[in-house]
């Protein structure tokens, strides 16, 4: 079979999924195409929750600034009670940002803002997805990847490393490769509709008949838009109209008022809610991200978010395997986000059932920064650590000065597609540079101070520490200074440009 590659990477949907690798991948210098069946972008509001561990993603990735300015913050919830009064409560829990955790709320942005921002990036390296553009049929061997593809003009064929698929619920490359995708139907169906609309203010996500999840209701104004978002539970079996007409004869219902108007629908959806979980993420050179390896109900703003981090975790490793590390790094892509999505399952379907008695209120357990990979067999310490953060575990951010007295963050020190080394009162030229890594030290004659005691508190190192911390943001190495050689074992293995 011919080992000439048009490609490294075939990415099969350009949703959140397939467009954060297809960044990722565009920052390197890894080739790829990004392939979309769909004629054009996705233009519903239906993931739009970007949690606080996504925004550093995307912060990152270069897009939290142009995210944040196109959404907003979520709205107090409007409970309506059965004798006509309301009371207002907060969405979300409070919590104060921290040096450490700098994106400490939930962003609302309609999810067809999101990925026209994540496309305006891909743009600016010069790529962007290839919409109306289908795949029809693959096979693979131990070299790659033969496709075939279907579009307008026809049939094409190409050949590539490695295919990703990133291409949903119904994920083609899934069935392909006939990977189980066990679960279970929860009972529920509902709608989900972005509409405009009058008689009803943009103050506050309106919400009726909490509890009662044949009457239930809510009016959502979406961040970013003169639109509301209408959800709600409807009966599982039996057509839905969707239509202006339809859904304000089913809002005055539900909602005993008959001054809401419904001027225009430009989405709607009625879906049937499943929790189910691919039993593999990887077949030989085939992947599987996002919603191809996992769906769930909405509530807590999991699943996009969910996504993303598949594609922010994959990426760096598939550019690390092409750049020459061994091929067995790739196997830690399941071995990390795999039980992410067990436990986002087990998150959502649980805060569904208090939606059901009406409890809608969120806290830090769907914020995902507390998410890390301390089983991963690309994590390591040595000595042990009695206290963290430890191998696996998100690396913090941290206020700090650079040498000349300029203030700066470890997140903009972490900032790119390289891997960030940072010596703890440690010699310097413990460690020989190499491409790919970003070496720094705090302490006399470190370019970096902890003027205010932040990185101290984050890390919690003593003198001669080292830590390692991956292109995701993911503490790989901590070693002490007798256990350098294991550092520079790890580097050698893992760390290329």
């Amino acid at each position: 079979m011919t080992t000439d590659y048009a490609v490294d990477v075939l990415i099969c949907g350009a949703g959140a999924a397939g467009l954060t690798l297809a960044i990722d991948l565009a920052r390197r210098g890894v080739s790829f195409r990004l392939i979309e069946k769909m004629n054009d972008p996705f233009r519903g509001s239906r993931g739009k929750g970007i949690q606080p561990r996504t925004q550093e993603i995307f912060e990152d990735l270069g897009i939290l600034d142009h995210i944040v300015a196109i959404g907003g913050i979520y709205p107090p919830l409007r409970e309506y009670l059965p004798d006509g009064t309301f009371r207002d409560a907060a969405s979300v829990e409070h919590e104060d940002a921290t040096p450490g955790e700098p994106c400490h709320l939930a962003l609302m942005v309609p999810q067809f803002l999101t990925e026209r921002v994540m496309r305006e990036r891909l743009i600016a390296f010069g790529h962007q997805p290839e919409f109306g553009c289908e795949l029809v049929a693959f096979n693979q061997d131990e070299h790659g990847v033969t496709a075939q593809l279907a579009n307008a003009a026809g049939q094409d064929t190409i050949r590539a490393r490695w295919l990703v698929g990133a291409d949903g619920g119904r994920s083609f490359v899934r069935h392909a490769l006939d990977i189980g995708f066990p679960g279970k139907m929860l009972g529920v169906r509902a709608i989900v509709a972005d509409v405009t609309l009058t008689g009803i203010g943009r103050e506050a996500w309106h919400r009726f008949n909490e509890g009662d999840m044949e009457r239930q209701l809510s009016l959502c104004p979406l961040a970013g838009t003169d639109m509301f978002q209408i959800q709600g539970p409807v009966p599982l079996e039996g057509a839905v109209d969707l239509s202006a007409d339809g859904l304000e004869k089913l809002v005055a219902q539900r909602t005993h008022r008959d001054d809401i108007a419904i001027k225009t629908v430009s989405w709607a959806s009625a879906f049937t809610m499943n929790a189910r979980l691919a039993d593999c993420y990887r077949d030989k050179r085939v992947f599987l991200v996002g919603d191809a390896a996992h769906i769930h109900p909405p509530t807590g703003g999991q699943g996009l978010n969910t996504s993303v981090q598949d594609a922010y975790n994959l990426g760096w490793k598939l550019a690390a395997v092409i750049a020459g590390v061994d091929d067995e790094l790739l196997d830690s892509y399941e071995d990390e986000r795999r039980p992410v999505a067990a436990e986002m399952l087990g998150l959502s379907t649980r805060l569904l059932d208090a939606q059901k008695r009406g409890d809608t209120r969120r806290g830090r357990e769907v914020h995902q920064l507390d998410i890390g990979y301390p089983a991963s067999p690309i994590s390591a310490e040595k000595p042990e650590r009695l206290k963290g953060p430890f191998a696996g575990d998100r690396a913090p951010d941290a206020p700090v000065l650079g040498a000349a007295g300029q203030p700066i963050r470890l997140f903009e020190v972490f900032k790119g597609p390289h891997w960030t080394l940072i010596g703890y009162q440690a010699t310097r030229d413990l460690v020989p540079s190499r491409p790919g890594l970003h070496i720094h030290t705090i302490g006399p004659r470190g370019d970096i101070v902890d003027h205010d005691g932040h990185f101290d508190n984050a890390y919690a190192l003593v003198p001669g520490d080292w830590i390692l911390v991956r292109p995701d943001g993911y503490i790989g190495c901590i070693v002490g200074s007798p256990e350098i050689e294991t550092l520079t074992t790890y580097l050698g293995k893992y760390v290329r440009a």
